[in-house]
């Protein structure tokens, strides 16, 4: 039981990720009631704008003090172009249209950025590294930090501030309130819907960068395919949390990375379970935990607030 608090540190940081990219699903859905499952492929171009701007733009040798920052920007500047373009002309056209439509749009969508970086990016077919943070890693008490999570431990607690004000507080931010709550009502209050709307794609694009960044300078690699299934384990968090919540997301990204980390983790300890393997089961344990929730509490544990949607 040493290891216990190590656990729940790696699941909180683990779950703190989930939570960034989980918040892009909520927020979409919540003022457009539509699961962009091409998501999880924009924080996977996150993670290769960051890495183009320190292989491409910035000099050989540059410190990572120095790069990080510029490479969050380049992250950014990539997830949010995909997501605002995605938005415009892919799920624009097809808004009034039913339902399906649109999702299988995302589908296609995800498909096509998965093999435009396999194809087009040099090197791609295969993992490529990823600029590391030097020094590290650190103890504190019996938890140890590893020098690639401070990132991901210093972001997710401000990006989610930072959030929270800006949908609390700023006049935007009462504007996307208001469209997740009644879009034609606002409309005729004088918010303008579609630029909400653009806001609200370009915002979770912006946090799955930030979660791509962090998910280099954890696993020191990143790949065409990594998006995918960290796309459907967000989407997990999310629905975790109650779809359209956006504290929700959050929380029910850190459920579900100390789920999974503490399902890996003692995995080994269950009868009949250890000739599996323990990591085999770390991906498992998040589609049981979504199923169990659809089963018992399909709202969410927070519920679906519709004044928090954004």
């Amino acid at each position: 039981m040493n290891e216990l608090p190590q656990q729940l540190v790696n699941g909180l940081l683990l779950g703190s990720m989930y939570g960034l990219v989980a918040i892009g699903y909520t927020m979409v859905y919540g003022i457009v009631q539509l699961i962009n499952f091409a998501h999880g492929e924009i924080f996977m171009t996150g993670a290769f704008g960051a890495l183009t701007v320190y292989l491409y733009i910035l000099p050989d040798g540059t410190s990572m003090m120095i790069a990080l920052p510029l490479m969050l920007v380049g992250a950014v500047l990539v997830s949010v172009t995909i997501a605002v373009g995605a938005e415009r002309f892919a799920y624009r056209p097809l808004r009034n249209a039913p339902r399906l439509a649109p999702l299988i749009t995302a589908i296609g969508l995800s498909l096509a950025l998965q093999q435009a970086v396999w194809a087009w990016y040099p090197n791609a077919t295969s993992a490529i590294v990823f600029p590391q943070i030097e020094g590290g890693p650190f103890k504190i008490g019996s938890v140890t930090i590893q020098t690639g999570d401070i990132f991901l431990f210093i972001a997710a607690p401000i990006s989610m501030a930072i959030l929270g004000y800006f949908v609390m507080k700023t006049r935007t931010g009462r504007g996307m309130q208001a469209t997740a709550q009644d879009p034609d009502t606002a409309k005729l209050m004088g918010v303008n819907t579609d630029r909400i709307i653009v806001i609200a794609f370009a915002l979770g694009a912006t946090f799955a960068a930030v979660g791509a960044v962090a998910y280099g300078l954890k696993y020191g690699q990143i790949d065409f395919k990594m998006g995918f299934l960290l796309g459907l384990k967000a989407f997990t968090a999310a629905v975790l949390g109650g779809i359209g919540n956006i504290y929700g997301a959050m929380i029910g990204g850190l459920v579900l990375g100390v789920a999974e980390t503490l399902a890996t983790a003692y995995i080994a300890d269950i009868p009949g379970m250890d000739k599996f393997g323990s990591n085999a089961w770390a991906d498992v344990w998040a589609f049981v935990l979504l199923i169990l929730v659809l089963l018992f509490r399909p709202q969410g544990l927070l519920g679906e607030r519709v004044a928090d949607r954004a």
